[in-house]
């Protein structure tokens, strides 16, 4: 279903581009020079966009944060500020909708060809999503303003700008609806926390482009087409404040994955069961449907659920702490959560950390998830059972009385069944 909804925007992206296409050579570009003027600046912020990530904190590995889910803010805002264009320095402005989607896909590709040349070009839903995006808030501006139907029961005044405030909203509702369909699809996550977690993202970036190219539409309205780079420059400052940003929590990721490597190379547990631990709890709160924020805190806390293990004497054989008794089970744990607090990771972290071998019914929701995926891979890794996998369920079946929450663990099994 949810592969039907993605598969269904991209189709209706690429039809509409068609007809823009279309329409638009037979017709010839009405005002061409503000046509350049709005196409070369979604070029650059397409040239100036962030890079789709790779490598361990590529997706799937965990969540992704909010600001790669805009790569080209100032694209999208200098797209937006065209579709809401009523004037050029007081003259009236004669595009329709189909050139803007026409003029918008054309400078996107055009800005996206370097990237596309090293191999990180634009995921085809985001394009597909900035198409629709765009076109939506076009048809309800443009042939209100063109017919003079607007001007009329608005005027220029505050009316006006409160009218660009609510097809704003309803804008920006609508890239959240059209964003979530296609990362369902892809993640398998439920629709309503994807959903949530892209009106939240809304508050961040999101308004910061919306704002800017309703300021970019109404100042080239006044000022002519000069106003465009003035009007740029905070959302340009705003975008290499975001990046500073993820390359912090690129960072930040990459030393807690260091850290809790440090049990592999000390010989406590096996090589790449954090990583594993990580991937799949990950894909269990996703199932879940854990926030964006919550899904962070679970992988922080899956990479370092073993590093109690560091303060051990003997170490535990192969690192299977799933199968200790619970009250060794539980002073390593404490051992971990002191040691993460002295890392200065996030005190949620190392309270799931420190609480991951307790009774499910005293675990905040993570730790009941690393516990489960902690026992699962411990338990696969050292396996006897001539039923594999499917025997280890079972076995983490049968203490859902006490051990594991039983949601958990049927979620893991979907996951399972899923990959």
């Amino acid at each position: 279903m949810r592969g039907a909804a993605a598969r269904g925007v991209r189709a209706a992206a690429w039809l509409l581009t068609a007809v823009a296409l279309g329409h638009t050579l037979w017709n010839g570009v009405r005002d061409p020079g503000t046509a350049l003027a709005f196409g070369a600046l979604i070029a650059v912020g397409e040239l100036a966009r962030r890079d789709r990530r790779t490598g361990p904190g590529a997706e799937g590995a965990g969540p992704a944060p909010a600001e790669d889910r805009r790569p080209a803010p100032l694209g999208s805002a200098a797209a937006l500020a065209y579709a809401l264009l009523g004037q050029n320095a007081g003259h009236p402005s004669h595009h329709g909708v189909f050139q803007i989607v026409a003029v918008v896909v054309a400078a996107a590709l055009a800005g996206a060809v370097p990237h596309v040349a090293r191999g990180r070009g634009p995921r085809l839903d985001h394009v597909a999503r900035r198409v629709l995006t765009v076109a939506f808030a076009a048809v309800c501006f443009q042939p209100l303003y063109n017919s003079g139907r607007l001007e009329h029961w608005l005027g220029q005044g505050p009316y006006l700008v409160l009218f660009l405030v609510l097809l704003l909203g309803l804008t920006a509702l609508c890239d959240a609806v059209l964003a979530a369909a296609p990362a369902g699809a892809r993640t398998g996550r439920p629709y309503g926390p994807l959903l949530r977690d892209e009106l939240r993202a809304q508050l961040g970036i999101g308004s910061a482009i919306c704002a800017t190219g309703a300021v970019m539409a109404l100042g080239a309205a006044v000022a002519g087409l000069w106003a465009l780079p003035v009007l740029s420059v905070p959302l340009l400052l705003t975008q290499l404040s975001f990046h500073r940003i993820a390359a912090i929590r690129t960072t930040y990721r990459q030393t807690i994955t260091s850290l809790a490597r440090a049990t592999e190379i000390a010989g406590y547990t096996r090589p790449g069961h954090s990583r594993r631990v990580a991937a799949l709890s990950c894909a269990v709160g996703r199932d879940l449907g854990l926030s964006e924020r919550e899904l962070r805190v679970l992988e922080y806390a899956a990479l370092m659920h073993d590093i109690g293990q560091l303060s051990l004497v003997d170490p535990v054989p192969a690192g299977a702490t799933a199968e200790l008794p619970a009250a060794e089970a539980r002073r390593i744990a404490g051992l971990g959560g002191e040691v993460a607090r002295q890392t200065g990771v996030p005190a949620e972290v190392a309270l799931v950390v420190e609480r991951q071998a307790e009774p499910y019914r005293d675990q905040p929701v993570a730790a009941r998830i690393v516990r489960a995926v902690n026992a699962y891979d411990d338990l696969v890794a050292g396996s006897r059972h001539p039923g594999g996998s499917l025997a280890v369920l079972e076995q983490l079946r049968l203490g859902t009385g006490r051990d594991y929450q039983p949601e958990v663990v049927e979620s893991l099994a979907r996951v399972l069944a899923r990959d």
